[in-house]
Formats: C-alpha cells, structure tokens, sequence
C-alpha cells in the first residue's frame, strides 16, 4: 500500500488527485473518483455559482468521501463561489491564476484544505508563506494552461524549497507516473487527461475518441504570444490560432477567438474548431473505463512496477 502526507491530510485511501478540469469534471466524475478512494475534483472554471452549487450536491449524493472543488482566481463569480464553497463546507479546494492568500483564513476556519496549482518555485514559496496545506507542481506535459518548465526539473525543486506537501502533475497517465513522482519527492500526482475518458465523465463522447485516437506527437501549444500559453489536441483551430499569432496579431483578437472555444469542443463535440485541451499523454490513454478501474490500475500498476524493479536492481 502507498501511503503518504497528503492521505492523511485528506482522508483519502490513494494520493491520486483526479484534475479539476473545466467543462469536464463535473460533479459524476469527482463524486466516481472520491468513491473509488482517489480525490474526485469539480472544476467550476468560469461557472457561475449556482452550477458549482448543483456540482456539489451530486456530489454529496453519491459519495460521503471527500472531494474537492477547484477555483479559478480569475473568474467573474469568483467571490460567489468561494461563498458557496464556505456554506457548502468543501472538504478541499485547488485553485488556479493567482494567489488565494486572501481566502485561506476563512477557508481553514471550517476546515478547507487549500492546495493551488503552482508552475514555479517562486509562487510555491510565496503560497506556503500564506498559509496553504499543500501545493500541486504542474509540468508543461499537462494540458489547459500551462507554465514553461517540464515536470521533472519542477518536482523536485518545488520539494526542496517548502515543506509542505506537493502533488506531481503534467504527464502522468499510470502507475509508473506515479512512482517517477514519488522518487522526486511528490507525495501524490494529479491526473487529467485519463480520467477524462472515464465512463462517469458526461463530456462529449467525440473528445473522447480524438483522445483514443492521438499519437505521442500529437498536441500543441498555442498563446505564448499572449503570456497564457495553452496546450491542446492539435486541429483546425489550433492552426488558425498559430497562424494568426505568426501574423502578428494582437493579444486582443486572439483572446476574442479563444474565447468559448473550451465549451465549444467539450460540451458541444466540435472537436475541429474547438479547444480540446488535453495533456502530452493522450497517447498513452487507450481506452474507456470506470474511474475506479483507472485509480485501481495506478495504484496496482505502481506494485507490479515496485517488484520489477526489485528483480532488476539491487537496493
């Protein structure tokens, strides 16, 4: 059994994040994740209040585990959430773009546990400075936003400058993922793109299959000229999106073309035109299946890997 900080911390069986994607991770899928001793993630994105509202109360209904919400700190609803988020009393929540300092007061008086997403050294020192219970190191394998360094330089520098816990993430599909994270010091991984061909996640069945079906090669990195660089499943609007930012457009437009494009791909299923955000691992994602059956496939991939490794080297 692997255990480590982060499941005592959270009370959860596996230290197996499931990411809180938005559009994706609703609330069937955090309360399948959470079920199967993982923790299950709500991603409210740019939702307003009410659906985080309704995505908790799933929830609730179909798990008494616990579960998270993640928070997006540039969102126009962003203090109506956090104020359902204290009423609802949420186990956890991750947040993204930006610093939560001043929420982590309120969100420890009735027991919230605040784990941001970080992409560097410097803002995981700032965050634990403020007061948070753990961090998640993102790699630029991830899909969605991302930041300019790859996972394993990442890792292990986050560890060494804070000590609390820190969650790997970006570029981890299976067992063997999270034994790489475990040696750089992480103490759990997050994981998205896999759990976003669970049965239980309600997103378009098209992005799905353009997940079966992509190659190692076959995502791509758009926005850097805007200072938001996003990775996602290479298509017709990732090109118009290079092609524009080549041509020297300004930030203003391209964000004006980005912008709905998320929903677009998938809720709607226009996986050409649309922002089929989705990690370097999509490769190595090859089939659909219950979201228990992914956690359990981490954690049995990772004690087949451990004696493998036993047979084959001398420790």
């Amino acid at each position: 059994m692997i255990n480590s900080r982060i499941c005592d911390l959270l009370n959860i069986q596996y230290p197996i994040f499931q990411g809180g994607m938005a559009w994706v991770a609703t609330g069937e899928l955090a309360a399948a994740v959470s079920e199967a001793g993982g923790l299950g993630i709500i991603g409210s994105g740019q939702a307003p209040a009410d659906w985080v509202r309704r995505e908790i109360q799933k929830v609730k209904n179909r798990t008494a585990k616990p579960y998270g919400v993640n928070v997006m700190l540039m969102s126009p609803f962003l203090e109506e959430v956090m104020q359902v988020i204290r009423e609802e009393r949420v186990p956890v929540i991750t947040t993204g773009a930006g610093n939560p300092g001043k929420y982590v007061l309120a969100l420890k008086e009735i027991g919230t546990k605040v784990i941001p997403v970080v992409a560097s050294v410097a803002l995981a020192k700032r965050l634990e400075r403020a007061g948070v219970d753990a961090l998640i190191a993102e790699g630029m394998e991830s899909g969605g936003h991302i930041g300019e360094t790859c996972t394993f330089p990442l890792v292990p520098q986050v560890v060494d400058a804070v000590k609390i816990p820190v969650i790997a993430a970006g570029g981890i599909v299976d067992g063997r993922g999270l034994l790489a994270a475990l040696a750089l010091g992480a103490e759990g991984v997050q994981m998205g793109t896999r759990f976003m061909c669970a049965e239980e996640c309600v997103v378009s069945p098209k992005v799905k299959e353009v997940i079966l079906k992509a190659k190692d090669r076959d995502t791509a990195v758009t926005g850097r000229s805007t200072g938001h660089p996003v990775r996602c499943i290479d298509n017709r609007f990732t090109r118009e999106f290079a092609q524009m930012e080549k041509d020297g457009v300004s930030p203003v437009e391209l964000e004006k073309l980005g912008a709905g494009k998320l929903r677009i791909a998938m809720v709607d299923g226009d996986v050409q035109n649309g922002s089929v955000m989705s990690g370097q691992v999509a490769g190595a994602v090859t089939r659909i299946e219950p979201a228990a059956a992914i956690v359990r496939d981490v954690m049995e991939g990772a004690e087949r890997e451990i004696q493998k490794m036993s047979k084959r080297f001398t420790f």
